[in-house]
């Protein structure tokens, strides 16, 4: 099955680079192009793509309030967001606004297909020791507006508490079979239930579920 891409980025010849190492690929095709926010959010719609490839900084209508407009709608494509490691206060706001994974601008081209990959199929995170950083760093920040209470884990099997504690320490499915003796299939299981039962939209808000209800302490 061929992963569809949407490109957002107001760089010319980073679309271009990157369209041309996309369409190298045969389970990848770019579907559309984007130079700002809203025409990205336009063409999610127009064309449908699996994955949205975000660059956060464009002008007008920037990557962040893209990313939360195009997430809110039911069966919502996942949003990468393309960063880099100085720009962690943009990626918390990324993150807030419902983006599945992350990717720095120059990583290994490889690498950057494996984490459209990764968010297309919504079971792993990108670059888990650089994803739990962040997501503790950005749950020690307070959100905009009132202050919530903690959330509580509800409806879940004892068993399935263990799978997102170890879900917010980044580990793998077959990291999580290993830990807790079960194959690898039963492991997926329980994450999907996870998924369902929390109403998650992937292992991303799993790790941020996990570490807002204690399950994990974030590193000090």
């Amino acid at each position: 099955m061929t992963i569809r891409v949407l490109l957002a980025d107001d760089q010319p010849l980073v679309r271009s680079g990157l369209r041309v190492l996309i369409d190298g690929t045969p389970d990848l095709d770019t579907v559309g192009e984007a130079a700002t926010g809203t025409e990205a959010v336009a063409l999610t719609k127009d064309v449908r793509p699996d994955v949205v490839v975000m660059d956060i900084r464009m002008p007008g209508m920037d990557g962040i309030e893209a990313t939360r407009l195009i997430t809110a709608d039911a069966g919502a494509p996942r949003v990468l967001i393309l960063t880099t490691f100085d720009e962690d206060d943009y990626v918390y706001g990324a993150l807030r606004a419902g983006a599945s994974g992350f990717a720095v601008k120059d990583m290994a081209l490889d690498d950057i297909l494996s984490a459209i990959r990764v968010v297309a199929a919504g079971d792993a995170l990108i670059a888990p020791g650089v994803t739990r950083r962040l997501i503790a760093d950005f749950l020690d920040r307070p959100a905009p507006g009132p202050k919530r209470p903690p959330r509580l884990v509800k409806g879940i099997t004892e068993r399935e508490r263990e799978v997102l504690t170890l879900v917010g320490l980044g580990r793998s499915n077959g990291e999580i079979a290993d830990e807790l003796v079960i194959t690898a299939a039963t492991a997926k299981s329980h994450v999907a239930r996870l998924l369902s039962k929390l109403s998650a939209r992937d292992r991303v808000q799993l790790v941020i579920i996990a570490y807002e209800t204690g399950l994990v302490a974030p590193p000090r």
